[in-house]
């Protein structure tokens, strides 16, 4: 989306063109048992390039996200059932300070920063996820539940393995994408202890612009993309 909202092209005569700074487009991640999309957020673009897309989520950006299907957040519900009953999507909000996502084309995860109030840097966050497809409106993953949290002294931890454990038992991970998503979570590793980029950086010191609007989310945040749909 441009900032009025219209979708922005990305792909002409099968070369990709980028984005360019201030350009709103949606972040979206699908089920994984499913093709709806259950997460999507609206975002502006802060670089896109051959090397590193980088967007920012703002405080209060209208996002989607999914809930059981009595409405209940899906955090409160005990992992033992927390992937096997019915499931909805909701409209919320963002609330809290806001995220800049880091992804670089064909990596198998992505880079989040986190901010306390006032811009005290919290941590970096890598989100192990199918690699980004681009489309006209935005980019779209698949989250692999399996996270890392690495702190501003170079600390790391792994986080969410007992998700990641729970989805293999529930079906929605299986024993090949398991051992995929691992493998990237080394890799991941390897370069957060050899500090390669993104984290030596200087994301930490980011700001966005204060021209930016907060990017609207539209009514139509589900459509396939043209490239995908039969």
């Amino acid at each position: 989306m441009a900032d009025d909202g219209t979708v922005t092209e990305v792909e002409a005569g099968g070369a990709t063109a980028f984005w360019a700074p201030g350009s709103q487009i949606l972040w979206r991640y699908r089920e994984n048992a499913g093709d709806r999309f259950h997460i999507v957020r609206p975002v502006t673009v802060v670089r896109d390039d051959e090397e590193l897309l980088a967007v920012w989520l703002a405080p209060g950006t209208e996002c989607v996200k999914p809930v059981l299907a009595d409405g209940t957040p899906v955090h409160l519900e005990p992992l033992e059932t927390r992937y096997t009953k019915p499931r909805a999507v909701q409209r919320d909000h963002w609330f809290g300070t806001g995220v800049l996502k880091l992804a670089r084309p064909g990596e198998p995860w992505s880079v989040w920063l986190f901010w306390e109030p006032g811009w005290r840097f919290k941590n970096w966050y890598v989100n192990l996820e199918e690699p980004l497809t681009r489309w006209a409106g935005g980019v779209d993953s698949e989250d692999h539940f399996l996270d890392i949290s690495v702190h501003p002294d170079r600390s790391w931890h792994w986080r969410d393995e007992d998700e990641f454990a729970q989805a293999q038992r529930d079906g929605l991970v299986d024993a090949g994408l398991a051992e995929r998503v691992r493998a990237a979570g080394r890799d991941a590793v390897e370069v957060i202890r050899a500090w390669g980029p993104p984290f030596p950086d200087g994301w930490q010191h980011w700001r966005p612009d204060p021209s930016w609007s907060v990017p609207v989310l539209p009514d139509d945040w589900d459509r396939t993309p043209a490239h995908l749909s039969s």
